[in-house]
């Protein structure tokens, strides 16, 4: 939950140059498999689609003024964007601008806040019409 307060902050930051999304994925460690000590909340394996969504739940009470997307049972946005199992990305025009590391190492707020960081002195520097 912590990386969730982090994220949100930043969403709250850089609200005016940017829209933040959060895409609830399958549980990395469901209580019921490959069990984390450190885990805020005991979730078992979504075996449906209603699961995942009670499950979203939670991560929207930690980020409630982030919209949540919540991913299909085949994992599709998942296998598509290799978010196993946390990932950030930026995405520009349909085209992926900042892609970074697989979680947990990977995730690194503070490379995302740099990249934001550099956009947003970029918009400075643009000359006002």
């Amino acid at each position: 939950m912590a990386r969730l307060r982090s994220f949100q902050r930043l969403a709250a930051h850089f609200v005016d140059i940017a829209d933040f999304l959060l895409v609830y994925i399958e549980e990395a460690h469901p209580s019921d498999g490959w069990v984390s000590s450190d885990a805020a909340y005991k979730i078992p394996k979504h075996q449906c689609l209603q699961d995942r969504l009670r499950a979203a739940q939670l991560m929207r009470e930690g980020a409630p003024d982030c919209p949540l997307a919540v991913d299909t049972m085949d994992n599709a946005s998942s296998a598509a964007y290799g978010a196993y199992f946390e990932r950030l990305y930026i995405i520009q025009e349909e085209k992926v601008m900042y892609q970074g590391g697989r979680g947990p190492e990977g995730y690194k707020i503070s490379e995302l806040r740099s990249w934001l960081d550099q956009a947003l002195h970029s918009l400075s520097l643009l000359p006002t019409l």
